[in-house]
């Protein structure tokens, strides 16, 4: 029987996925993407090679993902002048929502709109928050889902990107 499950889900697997879905893989290129920032500008992740780039997917009703955000305003400001980039890219919400989390918070970091949540999709986002951190050639050096404890846990993984 467990033989006929496991047979089953990798049949159903294999079906749903398509050969040209780009999926993030550690060791591998990131998926580039272009989304509007929360001021309206156009961003690609293209724009930051030769940059270590940290990703985080995230939304404002995600109690995780608000506990975290400090400790990645945190990172922003202590590396942000040395060349890192942090993108949080929230998915699905309006604006106006994010501004006001943003602002009640105190936080200046870049926030990218996914809001039909397409390259949440591209970067196969099955729970938030997810972070990615990428070294400057663009190449994935590690994935996390789940929240950040404190700014020691991303430190910690900082050292797989950075110089």
């Amino acid at each position: 029987v467990i033989v006929l499950i496991v047979l089953t889900l990798g049949l159903l697997m294999t079906g749903c996925s398509s050969g040209t879905n780009q999926q993030p893989v550690i060791g591998k290129p990131a998926p580039n993407f272009k989304l509007q920032s929360l001021d309206g500008q156009s961003i690609s992740l293209s724009d930051f090679r030769g940059k270590p780039v940290l990703i985080n997917f995230w939304a404002t009703w995600c109690n995780p993902c608000r506990s975290e955000m400090p400790y990645l305003q945190q990172i922003y400001e202590e590396w942000h002048g040395k060349g890192m980039v942090v993108l949080t890219i929230n998915i699905g919400e309006s604006s106006s929502q994010i501004k006001e989390f943003m602002q009640s918070q105190g936080l200046s970091l870049l926030v990218l709109l996914d809001k039909e949540g397409s390259v949440a999709q591209k970067y196969n986002i099955l729970g938030i928050p997810t972070t990615f951190f990428l070294d400057k050639g663009g190449i994935i050096q590690d994935k996390i889902v789940g929240a950040f404890q404190n700014k020691a846990q991303i430190e910690k993984r900082l050292d797989k990107i950075l110089p």
